[in-house]
């Protein structure tokens, strides 16, 4: 598996993670009705908590278990159990059992997001790197712009729990497709499963000056992200008078984040990835004091028509500096690239969700406490950025692996760095 199917194949296989959530998304109504839920229940939001749980925690051990036992079998195993995890979905008799086998799902999904990353890490450095996720990221943001709307629609014939038959194939198509997947990790790169060797590589990554600041700034830029998610549908509601607008302009956006990630695909290598890094931090900085200032001045409440473009300056910037940060993040980290991705998607995951989650207890009833949300969030990752030094001078790579891998075509032959 080469090229343009590699990349595919590892878009696809994130993709599951999204359609574990955006799919039933639409399904909140149904699934508080067969439950005993009240219609207004905020409980049901635990039915995407615990796949989050899931996610964020299953990282953590797909993570070293791939440094272990390469990467191709654990694909694999976690495509079997996010089947398992779903199919458990469609039989349980209770909420809290609903809970667990999304739980169980989550652990599953967590795969695709730590082995996309380490297999394109095993093959790519820096900048070639950044163009490899950008991509992966652009197929993959697909997902949220369809996905709800499929699933708006399939639920005027089908129950709930049917929908998941659509995960479940989903999953049996990458299973199959699997098969074709080459392993990336050579068995002399291989690392042993040892307490004090999984406690070294994390102290590795949080701690390294080039990485752990990078690992932190998509956390807290996730943070500001995952508030946007969570209060879009009430805003676009209870703030502008739109709800019956959301699934497109939600959608639209997301396909918006979709075309920036291509954008960066095409021009991040020829531009530089640190360069490009201050020109995204600009940008979204940019479009936060705007936002900010927007909202102080109509109490809260802009116009859409101009709300829409400050925010699509924003997340289109989002979605550039996700792969970017990533990139830059990993570049010292290629011996142990999969341990090293469970950690950054983790920490991703859980501390932004848990900052987010803050974040959405702060809405009144008007678009400011996001917009401050956001400006917060661009100013704290701005900060990490520029704490990490490395990362943003362009000397994260002394070896000059970014240079050497673009002569290469963009294959990274860049030895093990040293811990």
């Amino acid at each position: 598996m080469q090229g343009g199917e590699l990349i595919v194949f590892l878009a696809m296989t994130m993709a599951l993670t999204a359609l574990g959530i955006d799919l039933l998304l639409p399904a909140f109504p149904a699934i508080r009705l067969e439950f005993g839920l009240d219609s207004g229940s905020t409980l049901v939001s635990r039915f995407i908590t615990a796949y989050f749980v899931g996610l964020a925690g299953g990282q953590l051990l797909i993570g070293p278990l791939a440094d272990r036992f390469g990467r191709r079998i654990l694909l694999r195993l976690g495509i079997v159990v996010y089947t398992v995890g779903a199919a458990l979905t469609i039989v349980a008799p209770s909420f809290t059992l609903l809970l667990v086998a999304r739980f169980v799902w989550g652990l599953g999904a967590a795969t695709g997001r730590v082995l996309t990353v380490a297999i394109v890490r095993d093959r790519f450095v820096g900048a070639t790197m950044a163009r490899t996720v950008s991509v992966i990221m652009a197929v993959f943001i697909t997902v949220p712009v369809v996905a709800p709307a499929l699933g708006s629609v399939l639920l005027r014939t089908f129950a709930w729990d049917q929908l998941v038959l659509l995960n479940l194939a989903a999953a049996a198509l990458m299973l199959v497709w699997s098969l074709r997947l080459d392993e990336t990790l050579p068995a002399e790169g291989r690392r042993l499963l040892r307490a004090g060797e999984l406690w070294r590589a994390t102290s590795r990554v949080l701690r390294h000056r080039a990485s752990g600041p990078l690992v932190l700034a998509q956390a807290v830029l996730f943070a500001g992200f995952s508030s946007y998610l969570s209060t879009s549908e009430v805003v676009y509601g209870e703030v502008f008078g739109r709800e019956d607008l959301f699934p497109v302009l939600f959608g639209g956006m997301a396909l918006l984040m979709g075309v920036a990630s291509l954008v960066n695909s095409r021009v991040v290598e020829r531009i530089g990835l640190d360069r490009m890094l201050r020109i995204d931090l600009t940008g979204y900085l940019v479009g936060a004091v705007a936002l900010v200032a927007l909202a102080l001045a109509t109490a809260g409440r802009p116009p859409l028509v101009v709300y829409l473009p400050v925010l699509a300056l924003l997340l289109g910037n989002h979605a550039v500096l996700i792969p970017n940060l990533n990139a830059r993040a990993m570049e010292p980290m290629g011996d142990i690239a999969g341990t090293a991705s469970a950690i950054n998607g983790s920490v991703l995951i859980g501390l932004g969700a848990l900052i987010g989650s803050a974040f959405d207890r702060a809405y009144d009833g008007t678009v400011l406490p996001l917009a401050s949300a956001l400006l917060g969030t661009g100013i704290a990752a701005s900060l990490l950025v520029w704490r990490s030094g490395d990362g943003v001078s362009g000397t994260a790579d002394p070896s000059g692996g970014q240079r050497s891998a673009r002569r290469r075509g963009g294959r990274s032959a860049v030895p093990p760095v040293p811990s």
